[in-house]
């Protein structure tokens, strides 16, 4: 058994906007469809609005269409909702974080709790662009969350898109 990877919007939109375009490297494209159609990458609920909602239809909204999601996984399900409330008390606790303007950036439709939340109630490795926060601590508190962070805490796998790619064995020539 393979671990399942649960994919941050900015693993898709980065390499669509950056190095990976349509034009230029379709094969990581057909690999990514082939492993989210496979479900060896899940796609939250809100992570597939995000991306199905640009201002306006571009290539990634079009591909993104196309592909058949065999492992989505919505937000409504009650463990997941259990686990994003115990994330955000945890949030609102640890004295990490300016609390009360955080837990508002923070707030549905936000994608990166539920993102964490669903990781942990399902034992996906999360993949992200982000890193961990460099001096968080209670005596250096911070405006901003990130996934690493808090998925530590809850003991959810993070890793970055070529880690994933890898241990997928994508084949892109």
């Amino acid at each position: 058994m393979h671990d399942v990877y649960m994919i941050d919007a900015n693993a898709l939109i980065t390499p669509y906007r950056t190095y990976y375009s349509f034009d230029f490297l379709p094969e990581f494209w057909a690999e990514m469809k082939k492993h989210i159609e496979y479900g060896n990458i899940a796609i939250l609920d809100l992570v597939k609005k995000e991306i199905e909602k640009p201002k306006k239809a571009d290539e990634l909204n079009i591909w993104f269409g196309s592909v058949q999601i065999k492992n989505l996984v919505r937000t409504g399900d009650q463990n997941i909702i259990d686990k994003y409330a115990e994330i955000v008390q945890y949030i609102d606790a640890c004295g990490l974080y300016h609390t009360n303007k955080v837990l508002k950036l923070w707030d549905y439709p936000v994608a990166d709790p539920w993102l964490i939340s669903s990781a942990c109630v399902n034992g996906y490795k999360l993949v992200t662009f982000e890193q961990p926060h460099p001096n968080l601590s209670q005596s250096n508190p911070t405006y901003k969350i990130k996934i690493p962070d808090i998925a530590k805490q809850f003991n959810v796998q993070t890793c970055d898109l070529f880690a994933m790619m890898r241990a997928l064995s994508f084949k892109i020539r």
